[in-house]
């Protein structure tokens, strides 16, 4: 057999200067695509193709060669056979000998060409072989190459001879192997590329008269039994571990290495050394083992004949490709999808449509892009179908199901107008509550699954507007947390999300805003009795904001770009430097209880759309909308392990969070005293990047030329929006004196008519606190200001009804040095001081007196006023005559104690990347 199978895409040809070519007229025989680009490339150096040939059609597909030859009406011969009994078909023959060839080219031909035909052009035949002959002769060439653990592997361009592989040899090229090389890789990465321009080369030395003929060694000669015996392809342990790593990856494409697992015949694939520690996870029987396998997050682990381990990524189980971790964790046995007669056209069309473009025979568990499809492969698929079958997907859809008989499922889904993705069953919690059905999971979000907590802990649930129990949710451990991590770091390894393209990251994470805007009343449900969140400002900031957010950074997915800078050139050569923006890797993401979804898209939404995973640790009185959007995240499309939520306590799950040593960048929404907590562990457990949003006590200076009104109504808003639970809220007011008295006067009016009560009524302007422990620091907050001699003039106790609720307050006579000017109340408590008239630096003076710089705002009808106080102030926001207008476009953050770092806006991105500085010399 003369030459072995190509699996991959072409690229570019090689040219000699056509004034110097004699052209040849050249016979083709051989097969697949690798064989069409190299009849292209003999074509585009002048050659005359005088015919091809090469296999019958497969059904209705034609073979590649075939089709690009018949385009350009040259003659095709589909030879199902060159021999009958040994002896050449004469009829064949003749129809070959009539092209008057010079010369044959065997580019891939799995056929066997007689004599007759080999020696009969005036120039002979020379032959594609993927291996560095004389080594590795025969139909199996590089998966010997492979499993024999060669440094180097390569190709041969031989002159073909009666032997097998065995004429001289014209050309050879060869490339190193590298340590996780697989037959596919082998092929896209050089064998298929360099090899087609090596044959086009190879014609035009011949046609010069400059090709060498180097008779073949038998020295090193090797000619191996080909893989198809199935006995062959079992995996022997008696080995080293590099032996079975070897023999795992030299079978990779195909047709697989086997053993039996817990009894079961199973083939492996994606093989790896393994140099970390053992892992933990479940054990299964391997037989000729003497350890057990371990399944693990990141595959199947095997412990060879050394004592080395060898971790396998996926395999196949009755026929079903799984990722390895799923072994013994899947229903294999699950009902399968029932079809109507019109739909088994569909898969019968899906299946041309897929053999069409991957050019070999489709079985139900192909996959797709195991058989080498790239970028243009899914397009084509996509656009097929929508021409074909009048149905839409998108290319994340394949992403989701690459599978044949994964993705002909969720296609007839498709076409129901059915959920096409992946639904993961779970425990709900069933509510009918502000008149609509709502439900929630309660359990933790690992891997794409919902779990319970490996300890078993559990958190209860309040609502803070009647302190009822609203269910209990489990409570991660550190346990639980270093899971969540290893399917982070898995999914950004090696899973779909790291492979996808930044256009299709963008796509899922559209889609997911898409589900969230189709949920929102019922998030904002959940918000509400949740954390106690008025249920019109629920739906229109918590649950809009969050929308907004993600489809703001879902935007941004593919326009995260570097630059190149202009070096000094090394001379007398040049350089060339260039950035990379890339992604850290697994990032943890922990957020407070009074905008639970907000707080989780403000800093998710960046750090996804820059291409990371992430272990989310939502507030421990306020996790069910953090849980409802994990299972939105799946229907979206996400991949298993990009998307980890864990309730939990601050102290266990946050703390393992922060000191876990393969989350790389650690984002922290908070009080400042737990901020320096976590950077501490930050910097203790491997110096991994922080950003921290913390405490404000954000001045407020409002000046006697403002517009009053406004000012009032503003700096109302500006306190008491969602319930003063607001981290910019308007810590301190300084009022100019000659306006001060009205100003508290209007301000008092407009306090006593906010109507406080349950936070699903329509009419209710302030809810409850978001639970007791908080109410009770608010309480104690005031008692402290009236103690110290400010004030009150009205609120200040806790509201004679069920719930936490507790009254808008106002405070005035504040001086700068009470509990209450300098410390954050986190409530409804608006704390008012005075400055005298015309005092601008002064005022500005005692509004920096603060150790934190979140938030600032201005009343003023001055412009230079305005600027100047804007220049001066040392906050991180600085709102002119408004307050409380974030948008997701403007970055946010703070200065001093309130932290550092940006949620929203361009600069978010940059706190979930890294810059590399590439420098090329030539």
């Amino acid at each position: 057999m003369l030459g072995s199978k190509a699996c991959s895409v072409a690229t570019r040809s090689f040219s000699t200067s056509q004034n110097i070519l004699n052209k040849l007229r050249v016979a083709v025989i051989g097969q697949s695509t690798f064989a069409a680009e190299v009849y292209k490339l003999l074509r585009k150096d002048g050659h005359k193709v005088v015919g091809v040939f090469t296999v019958p059609d497969n059904g209705n597909r034609e073979d590649p060669l075939a089709s690009t030859a018949a385009a350009d009406s040259i003659p095709v011969f589909k030879v199902k056979a060159w021999r009958k009994q040994g002896t050449p078909l004469a009829e064949i023959i003749s129809k070959y000998r009539s092209l008057n060839a010079e010369l044959n080219v065997l580019p891939f031909c799995s056929q066997f060409i007689p004599m007759d035909v080999i020696d009969y052009p005036r120039l002979k035949s020379i032959c594609y072989h993927p291996s560095l002959l004389p080594k590795h002769r025969g139909v199996s060439a590089i998966n010997w190459t492979l499993i024999s653990g060669d440094s180097d592997a390569g190709f041969s361009v031989f002159w073909a001879d009666d032997g097998l592989d065995t004429g001289p040899i014209l050309l050879q090229q060869s490339c190193k192997v590298k340590p996780n090389d697989t037959v596919d890789s082998l092929y896209k990465r050089f064998l298929y590329p360099e090899g087609i321009k090596a044959m086009a080369k190879a014609v035009n030395m011949v046609a010069v008269g400059t090709a060498p003929k180097v008779p073949q060694s038998e020295e090193g000669a090797s000619y191996e039994p080909s893989l198809s015996k199935e006995e062959l392809q079992m995996i022997k342990w008696d080995q080293p571990s590099s032996a079975v790593h070897n023999f795992i990856r030299g079978l990779d494409s195909a047709p697989g290495a086997w053993a039996l697992l817990n009894n079961e015949k199973v083939k492996f694939f994606g093989s790896q050394l393994w140099n970390k520690p053992k892992p933990d996870g479940d054990f299964v029987e391997i037989q000729g083992l003497v350890h057990k396998g371990i399944v693990h997050p990141e595959g199947l682990l095997v412990t060879c004949k050394d004592g080395s381990l060898v971790n396998i990524q996926r395999i196949v189980v009755g026929g079903r490709m799984i990722p390895a971790a799923k072994y013994g964790k899947m229903n294999r046995n699950r009902e399968s999808l029932q079809v109507t007669e019109n739909e088994k056209k569909i898969f019968n069309a899906l299946k041309l449509i897929w053999e069409g473009i991957l050019n070999i025979r489709v079985q139900q568990n192909t996959d797709f892009f195991a058989t080498g499809a790239g970028s243009m492969d899914v397009v084509r698929l996509v656009e097929e179908i929508k021409d074909n079958l009048k149905i839409t997907i998108m290319n994340e859809d394949l992403f989701m199901a690459t599978t044949f008989k994964e993705f002909g499922e969720m296609v007839i889904l498709k076409s129901r107008g059915d959920i096409a993705k992946k639904e993961v069953k779970h425990a709900y919690i069933k509510l009918y509550v502000n008149n609509m059905d709502v439900s929630f999971p309660h359990q933790l979000f690992i891997n794409g699954e919902f779990v319970d907590s490996e300890s078993g802990a559990v958190l209860e649930s309040v609502n803070p507007s009647d302190e009822s129990v609203i269910c209990q949710v489990q409570q991660a451990s550190a346990a639980d947390v270093h899971k969540a991590v290893q399917a982070a770091k898995m999914a950004f390894e090696n899973g779909e999300w790291s492979k996808m393209n930044a256009r299709d990251r963008g796509l899922i994470m559209y889609r997911l805003a898409d589900l969230l805007e189709e949920h929102k009343e019922e998030l904002a449900t959940i918000e509400s009795i949740d954390s106690g969140a008025v249920y019109t400002l629920a739906l229109k900031t918590h649950i809009g904001m969050s929308i907004e957010t993600w489809r703001y950074f879902a935007g941004w997915c593919d326009k995260i770009h570097g630059s190149t800078i202009p070096i000094n050139h090394a001379r007398p050569n040049r350089n060339l430097t260039f950035t990379k923006k890339e992604p850290v890797g697994v990032c943890g993401l922990v957020i407070p209880w009074n905008y639970p979804l907000m707080m989780l898209s403000w800093k998710m939404a960046p750090c996804l759309a820059a291409g990371n995973t992430v272990v989310m640790k939502p507030a421990q009185v306020s996790p069910l909308t953090a849980l409802k959007f994990a299972e939105l995240s799946v229907k979206a499309g996400f991949p298993p392990g990009v998307i980890n939520i864990l309730p939990g306590s601050g102290s266990e799950t946050g703390s393992a969070i922060a000191s876990h040593p393969d989350i790389r960048k650690l984002g922290f929404t908070g009080s400042t005293g737990v901020g320096q907590v976590i950077m501490r562990s930050c910097a203790d457990s491997n110096l991994k990047k922080v950003s921290l949003e913390l405490g404000g006590k954000s001045p407020l200076i409002i000046f006697d030329d403002c517009d009053l009104d406004r000012a009032v109504r503003m700096g109302k808003n500006g306190v008491f929006f969602n319930k003063g639970e607001n981290c910019i809220a308007a810590g301190r007011l300084f009022v100019e004196s000659s306006i001060h008295d009205e100003f508290v006067k209007r301000v008092i009016e407009r306090t006593r008519k906010l109507v406080i009560g349950d936070p699903l009524k329509r009419n209710t302007q302030h809810g409850p606190q978001n639970h007791k422990e908080h109410l009770e620091k608010l309480m104690e907050f005031c008692a402290i200001g009236v103690k110290e001699g400010a004030k009150l003039e009205c609120g200040g106790k806790r509201v004679d009804r069920a719930g936490y609720f507790f009254e808008p307050t106002v405070f005035t006579n504040v001086e700068d040095d009470m509990y209450i000017a300098r410390e954050e109340s986190f409530g409804p408590i608006m704390v008012i001081s005075k400055f005298p008239s015309g005092d601008m630096d002064a005022v500005i003076r005692r509004a920096n007196n603060t150790e934190f710089g979140l938030a600032s705002g201005v009343f003023t009808q001055d412009i230079n006023r305005a600027l100047h106080v804007a220049e001066k102030i040392d906050a991180g926001t600085v709102f002119v005559n408004t307050y409380n207008k974030t948008d997701v476009a403007a970055p946010f953050g703070g200065f001093k104690q309130s932290g550092f770092g940006k949620d929203l806006g361009e600069e978010a991105l940059n706190e979930y990347m890294k810059i590399k500085c590439v420098t090329l010399e030539y």
